[in-house]
Parts: C-alpha cells; sequence; structure tokens
C-alpha cells in the first residue's frame, strides 16, 4: 500500500511488533530501553512551479462571465470554489446584470447563474452555477503573500473568452484605493487591498491572484484607480502596471456570510429586491436632502406607486434617506415580497407617501 493508507498500515503493524517484543518480560527476561526516536524534520517546502503548470492549474479552476443588462453587457471572470459550482466573482461584475451566465475552460460548457449574495463595499458577489457537478475547485491561501514574492493574474482579458495569465508580484498590502466603474463611471472606495504590479485588465474582474504554487490569494478586481478625485491612474503607470485584488481572505468572511443565511448592514444574502428607480444624490447648500429619481422602471412598483422622475425620496421603510447611499443599503436589507412605505418630495415641492412591494431585480 502506498500514500496515506500505507502509513496507516505500517503505524499498526509496528504496534503489534512491540506487543510481541514484550512478551518476554512476563518471564523476567531483561530488555534494553528503547532507543531515542528523533524529531521527524519539518516539511520540505513545495516546489514553485513552472509556468506552464501554473497556467494548466488555474485556468481549469475559472469561469468566464458574461453579464448581459439589457443590450449592453459585461465580461468577467469567476474563481470555483465548490465542484457544484460555488464560484466568488466582483459584485461590479454582475451589478445590474438581467441575465448571467458563466463557460469553464474545464468542462467546455456553459452554466446559468444565480447570485446568492454579494457584499458591495468589498466588491465581492457569490454565485452558483446551475446543475454544475464535478467541477475542478481553486486551492486557496492561509496566510497573504509577502511583499515581493510572485504572483500571477488570471483572467478573461478583454472578454477574449480565454483564460490570460499576467505575472507579477505583490506590491503592498492593506491598501485604500477608489475605483472607478468602467460601466458607470461611479466610484467606490475600497479599503484592505492587496497591490500588485500584474497587468489587470478588462475582464481580469472577479480572477484569481495566485502564489508560485497556483494557490489562490486574492480576488483581481481593479486596474485603474484614482489617487484623489483629480488625479487618475491609468493601469500603465510608471514603469510597470499598478493593480489591486480584494485578499482571499476577506472574499472568504463575505462567503461565510452568505452561506449563513443571514445578511448585515453590507452582505446582502438571496434575490436582490427591486424598487424600479435609477437615483442620484440630491444636494443643496445645506447639504444631501435625499436620493433623486433620475427615471422610473415601466411597470415597476415605483411607477405603480405613482413615483416619478425628479421626486426625491427622503424616507424608505422607516429610514431617513438623505444619500444614494442611503437607500441603497435600505434596499439591501430587504428581500422581494417585502412591503414597504416610501416618502418622497416631487418637483413642487409636495409630500407623498405609499406602502408598495419589492418584487425581484436584478444585483445593485
Amino acid at each position: 500500500m502506498t500514500g496515506r493508507g500505507g502509513s496507516v498500515l505500517l503505524v499498526a503493524l509496528a504496534a503489534t511488533a512491540s506487543l510481541l517484543v514484550s512478551a518476554p518480560a512476563v518471564v523476567e527476561v531483561e530488555t534494553p530501553p528503547p532507543a531515542p526516536v528523533a524529531a521527524p524534520a519539518p516539511p520540505l517546502p513545495l516546489p514553485s512551479l513552472s509556468f506552464d503548470e501554473l497556467v494548466s492549474r488555474t485556468e481549469s479552476v475559472v469561469v468566464n462571465i458574461d453579464a448581459h443588462r439589457g443590450w449592453s453587457g459585461v465580461a468577467g471572470t469567476g474563481i470555483v470554489l465548490t465542484p457544484d459550482g460555488v464560484t466568488l466573482t466582483n459584485h461590479h461584475v454582475v451589478s445590474g446584470a438581467t441575465e448571467i451566465t458563466a463557460v469553464s475552460p474545464a468542462t467546455g460548457l456553459i452554466y446559468d447563474v444565480a447570485v446568492t449574495g454579494y457584499d458591495r463595499t468589498r466588491d465581492i458577489a457569490v454565485l452558483q452555477l446551475g446543475a454544475a457537478h464535478d467541477l475542478p475547485v481553486a486551492a486557496l491561501a492561509e496566510a497573504p503573500p509577502e511583499v515581493g514574492s510572485p504572483v500571477t493574474a488570471f483572467g478573461n482579458a478583454d472578454g477574449g473568452g480565454v483564460v490570460v495569465a499576467a505575472p507579477g508580484t505583490v506590491v503592498a498590502h492593506d491598501r485604500n484605493v477608489v475605483v472607478r466603474d468602467s460601466t458607470d463611471g461611479s466610484r467606490h472606495r475600497l479599503t484592505g487591498m492587496l497591490q500588485t504590479d500584474a497587468a489587470i485588465r478588462p475582464g481580469d474582474s472577479g480572477g484569481p491572484l495566485v502564489d508560485a504554487f497556483g494557490v489562490v490569494v486574492g480576488v483581481n478586481t481593479a486596474g485603474s484607480v484614482y489617487r484623489d478625485e483629480t488625479e487618475i491612474i491609468g493601469i500603465e503607470t510608471g514603469d510597470s502596471p499598478e493593480a489591486y485584488a480584494v485578499p482571499i481572505s476577506e472574499a472568504l468572511d463575505v462567503l461565510e456570510q452568505v452561506r449563513s443565511g443571514v445578511g448585515s448592514d453590507t452582505v446582502h444574502v438571496g434575490p436582490t429586491p427591486h424598487l424600479g428607480v435609477s437615483v442620484t444624490t440630491a444636494r443643496s447648500d445645506g447639504g444631501d436632502r435625499g436620493a433623486e429619481i433620475l427615471w422610473v422602471s415601466y411597470d415597476s412598483p415605483a411607477y405603480h406607486a405613482g413615483i416619478e422622475t425628479g421626486s426625491v425620496i427622503v424616507d424608505f421603510n422607516g429610514t431617513p434617506v438623505s444619500s444614494t447611499a442611503d437607500l441603497e443599503d435600505a434596499l439591501g436589507r430587504l428581500r422581494p415580497g417585502d412591503q414597504v412605505r416610501v416618502e418622497w418630495i416631487d418637483e413642487t415641492g409636495a409630500s407623498h407617501s405609499t406602502d408598495l412591494t419589492l418584487e425581484t431585480g436584478p444585483v445593485r
């Protein structure tokens, strides 16, 4: 026998042999004390993989994601965590999508995708690939990589449908950045990020950042960031690319929260509730004053409630609303089918309120 089974058998035989040797002590035959056993040598470090081995091992545990928003769409990448298709990606890859599919290079199959939960603040979404089974799964790091250690970013670069590898190194830990969403131009602050000089490109979002052994250390997230409100850092800044990944430990915290079935202030679990409005923060000299309606979806709960473009939502289900973020946070704590009271001010300054029932909608 070989492997772990073989070692168990050898231990059992050794124990049996020691019982046989000890039997003569019954007839008072003196036996010498056993020789001291040397402590086992520490295991040797695993050899790093060749580039071809790294590519072969990693591309089998990713999926290429297509997230459709009406006539447009976004390409991204996912990291497969379980044989039945539990997968991690970025929230911004699936946000607003009405139809999501994924293709596995390992099987060549196309899977319908359901979003089971997400955290906008950490830009992580948890997916379930429909009818998936026996998929290869990623190995996940237990500790962050050291600064200067080699890493490689994998992903559906530029949406080409082919997994591309981008080598680099770890530049820094615990970086805070403001990222710009390439689809709508909105800005989001991300904290505790892993910085790398691997060339992460559009389409790589949600893919794995792996170490020299093919172990996932982060989730590729941003290749174009703002240092402040005026200076844009492109993906190629200075002598090398500048990019960021969510540490895998942070992503797994979101996964465990979603698996618990209980949401939080930042983590939404289950289908996304749909109000049917697009909003922006309404501002005045006195500061933020609510969520201003830019448009209302036809046949949506907001449409049937009589909420019109130009109105400003000031209270949602008993929570005062002074900004878009307030409304998003209040919605994130609810589920489709929940009944809520909405208060708003129309363009004439008149106040209104009504009860409505939320429907199922795309990830927000």
